[in-house]
């Protein structure tokens, strides 16, 4: 399930708000008595901690001041900063163009060397075919109303794919079952791509896991993610890209991250399921 960016930026107020409130309780305080220490109106504090209003810097560091918790401040601010920047609308992000952002996501890849994505629908950019990623990028024009040279943005998100032979990076793909079996392309263009998933999954700095229809889950695969080093957390939308930066948002998606890999299969078992799922595909009756 995906939200749109206006009720994910809405749940990050509302997180934020949560974390304020829990040091005001921790510090024996009710939402009166932190105003009136603070010369607030009682009001502010309740919009604070119901995301109902952004705090500033300055209303952060009073607030961990003021609840004895000022060594929170630092993490509290940068989930703040988070929320002035996690938020980008696709149609302004993508103003220039498909092309542009994927030379700008291209930038980002030289940056980053430890790559952990967990994908729930579809196949991750870096190990898409080009006519999988023909498929993508029309769903992508077709939604948003964007125009562009499909041909130059395939050759560009190929070219991408060059860091996936490159020693310095590192690898790690776990994607659901489901991923593999939507009909998010026609039927002879998955199958080249579940061709090039087993032979990519063999590079010596790629780790490739699959959680089959069978595996258990921990916790359920709502979205799919980029972990880029410890240092940001990428969440794509219908309607934004959101970029996550705050310590304790990067540390919540390397352990959900950590419990996806965990109920994956890899190896001999991994390519198993690929397999099964080709044989599925070459059952489908040809669409006339």
């Amino acid at each position: 399930m995906r939200t749109t960016g206006v009720s994910s930026l809405h749940e990050a107020r509302l997180s934020l708000g949560k974390r304020l409130r829990e040091l005001r309780r921790q510090a024996g305080l009710s939402g009166r008595e932190l105003a009136e220490s603070l010369r607030w109106p009682p009001s502010k504090v309740s919009k604070l901690e119901n995301g109902r209003q952004s705090p500033t810097d300055d209303d952060i560091r009073v607030w961990a001041r003021a609840t004895e918790r000022e060594g929170d401040a630092d993490g509290l601010l940068a989930s703040l900063h988070t929320l002035a920047v996690q938020n980008v609308e696709w149609q302004r992000q993508l103003r220039g163009g498909l092309r542009a952002h994927q030379n700008e996501i291209a930038a980002l890849d030289e940056n980053t060397r430890l790559f952990r994505a967990f994908e729930s629908t579809y196949v991750p950019g870096l190990l898409q075919t080009a006519e999988y990623a023909r498929a993508r990028f029309a769903q992508s024009e077709s939604v948003l109303n964007l125009r562009g040279d499909m041909d130059e943005v395939v050759q560009i998100r190929l070219r991408r794919q060059e860091i996936l032979y490159r020693q310095d990076k590192r690898f790690h793909f776990v994607l659901t079952e489901a991923a593999l079996c939507y009909r998010l392309c026609p039927p002879e263009v998955m199958l080249g791509q579940l061709d090039r998933l087993i032979s990519l999954a063999g590079l010596p700095n790629v780790k490739f896991g699959i959680v089959g229809f069978a595996a258990p889950y921990a916790v359920a695969p709502a979205h799919g993610f980029w972990l880029l080093d410890d240092e940001r957390v990428m969440i794509e939308t219908y309607s934004a890209e959101l970029n996550l930066a705050g310590p304790q948002e990067i540390e919540l998606y390397r352990t959900i991250f950590e419990s996806m890999a965990a109920a994956a299969s890899y190896g001999r078992q991994a390519r198993e399921i690929i397999k099964n799922v080709i044989d599925g595909y070459s059952d489908l009756p040809d669409e006339q």
